[in-house]
């Protein structure tokens, strides 16, 4: 499968070089939530004084050490990262040996293969 990216014509619409859009552009205008996520974050940053993130770290410290699984694992994935996904079993190639013995059992004609 090719993951490559569909060809871009320089003289779409709206587009520069390389297939950015241009300004006034009203496909590129970006996130329309981006400033408001920006003001609410500036916010909680101002708010949050090293001490008060200290003892938010404490607690769900003192939460795992008593058992708390979901606080443990919170803790866990920040400090180490979250572990790596299982590689995924790959299927077995078919062989037709072998499906002929499972079928005839130990009597299989596999020598005509």
């Amino acid at each position: 499968m090719d993951d490559a990216l569909p060809p871009y014509h320089a003289d779409q619409p709206g587009r520069g070089d390389g297939g950015r859009f241009l300004p006034g552009n009203k496909l590129g205008r970006g996130n329309p939530h981006a400033r408001q996520t920006a003001l609410l974050r500036e916010t909680l940053l101002a708010a949050v004084t090293p001490d008060d993130l200290h003892a938010v770290v404490r607690g769900l410290i003192e939460q795992a050490k008593q058992g708390n699984v979901p606080a443990a694992r919170e803790l866990l994935d920040r400090v180490l990262g979250r572990p790596a996904p299982a590689p995924e079993e790959q299927p077995q190639a078919f062989c037709l040996t072998c499906h002929l013995a499972s079928h005839y059992g130990p009597r299989a004609p596999v020598d005509d293969v």
